[in-house]
């Protein structure tokens, strides 16, 4: 038996994102009295792959094969039921991002498994299989049971923290055989971020909303990201009007992020964006509407107008930083 995570890479290196997921499923197979196989695809090195052992990992598959240049659906949900059929993993876990929430429904449904989206804990009870997950939008937490002789979880990004416990480990390669249908699916184009720091990589999160009245007063907030090293990001409306990339809307619709910090600037903290934004350790609101919803789900607030407001923190971390 082993419990098997789908450990993503971004040209051979491993973020936070994957180690997350590495130790939680170390976590899950301490309970079971089972081993972690971890499964990614590409170029790696040993070196790299290797250094997921100091995470749980036992075993590192790094798979290539036709197929498997470029992410599809059916390619990569036909390789991690392969894999996961052929080292009898009990459990699978992805993590919640974009390829996760993919790719988790469609192996669930390969290996007849049953599925549990966005949990934040390790399982409470192995025998009955019971896991606490995020419910209606994050504002509820659920005891989800899953009955199913194999089990596939998403695991909610900054739910669970990055514990060392290194293993002796094994590399294996795996050569991955596509079918016409595997092929039938690709992109026609793959467009790059830029240089910028990623949404979903980021620890500290400046956003902005209508308040900011237009794209031409995006310095200060761009200026903060910069002092704080944050990324910076964005209320649906913004993306919509052609403010910012629409690459930067956070929210139920959009990207769904749990940083460290989240700083909200003149966002008024609609449903939808709390939704994709309450996974935040800390939530911080900065608006001159004291009626503003995203007050009432705020760590701190600051009531004020952000042309005011934003100019003086700036100086203020600028004077901290300059301090320590």
């Amino acid at each position: 038996m082993a419990v098997l995570a789908y450990t993503e890479n971004w040209n051979g290196e491993f973020k936070k994102l994957s180690l997350e997921l590495v130790s939680y499923a170390y976590a899950i197979a301490e309970k079971i009295g089972t081993q972690v196989v971890c499964l990614t695809v590409g170029n790696v090195t040993d070196e790299k792959l290797l250094e997921l052992s100091k995470f749980g990992a036992s075993k590192v598959i790094v798979a290539n094969g036709e197929g498997l240049q470029s992410f599809t659906n059916q390619s990569y949900t036909k390789l991690i039921a392969e894999v996961a059929t052929g080292q009898n993993a009990q459990v699978v876990v992805f993590a919640n991002n974009a390829s996760g929430e993919s790719l988790a429904p469609r192996v669930s449904v390969r290996l007849r498994a049953g599925l549990a989206p966005n949990v934040v804990e390790v399982p409470s009870s192995v025998e009955p299989f019971v896991v606490r997950k995020k419910a209606f939008s994050g504002k509820a937490f659920v005891d989800f049971k899953i009955n199913s002789a194999i089990k596939v979880l998403t695991l909610t990004q900054n739910a669970f923290k990055i514990i060392e416990n290194p293993k002796d480990c094994s590399i294996e390669k795996h050569n991955f055989d596509a079918s016409p249908a595997d092929l039938a699916v690709a992109p026609k184009q793959l467009i790059k971020s830029d240089g910028k720091m990623s949404i979903s990589d980021a620890e500290i999160l400046i956003s902005a909303g209508r308040g900011l009245k237009g794209p031409e007063n995006w310095g200060m907030v761009e200026e903060m990201a910069q002092i704080l090293g944050a990324g910076t990001c964005c209320s649906r409306p913004v993306a919509d009007l052609g403010w910012r990339p629409h690459h930067e809307h956070v929210g139920q619709t959009g990207k769904v992020v749990a940083p460290n910090l989240y700083i909200a600037i003149g966002i008024s903290g609609a449903i939808q964006h709390l939704a994709g934004v309450n996974g935040s350790k800390v939530l911080v609101a900065i608006n001159k509407d004291t009626e503003a919803p995203f007050f009432e789900s705020a760590d701190y607030g600051i009531v004020g107008d952000a042309f005011d407001i934003v100019p003086r923190l700036n100086a203020a971390f600028k004077k901290f930083k300059i301090t320590q």
